[in-house]
């Protein structure tokens, strides 16, 4: 399986499945999930909230609609807003989660973003380090290609040298 660091934005991307940074009710609000509903449009949202709510860590799968790419899995790496920050744990099971569930859907290719470290306020290279012990820790039936996505220039420095260090 392959593991890269990539810059932009989520929504461009063109993969099998692109995960979106949800909190527990699974609506869809700013950031990676804005950027992805506006990419999609507002079925994406109506079809996520249909699924929701969900456990903290658990993940739900909806189509992807206008966005290049078959499934969106919602990660719920973070609580409903205002309803408290995400953990350690949280992002873990988040990333196991959705790495899993795509794989389970034949996915041969997904893109994630920093699960948690956004408006969850975890912080960024912590969150950057589970996420990308885990995307190495799994083994993959289908996935061939992982990206770890970061928008801007000074989260995508974070996440590169995280990654480096990791892999060691």
């Amino acid at each position: 399986m392959q593991f890269s660091v990539v810059q932009g934005d989520i929504a461009s991307e063109s993969a099998d499945a692109l995960v979106n940074a949800a909190g527990t009710s699974l609506q869809m609000g700013s950031g990676v999930a804005g950027a992805l509903r506006r990419g999609a449009g507002q079925e994406l949202n109506q079809d996520a909230v249909s699924k929701g709510p969900v456990d903290l860590g658990a993940v739900a799968v909806t189509d992807a609609y206008d966005l290049d790419a078959e499934y969106v899995i919602h990660a719920a790496a973070m609580p409903h807003y205002g309803g408290g920050d995400a953990t350690a744990e949280s992002i873990r099971d988040a990333t196991r989660n959705a790495l899993a569930a795509a794989d389970e859907r034949g996915c041969e290719s997904v893109v994630l973003p920093a699960l948690g470290c956004g408006v969850a306020g975890f912080d960024l290279a912590e969150g950057a380090r589970i996420i990308c012990e885990e995307i190495l820790d799994f083994d993959p039936d289908h996935l061939e290609d992982v990206r770890f996505i970061a928008y801007s220039d000074d989260e995508y420095e974070t996440v590169v040298l995280v990654a480096d260090d990791v892999r060691g």
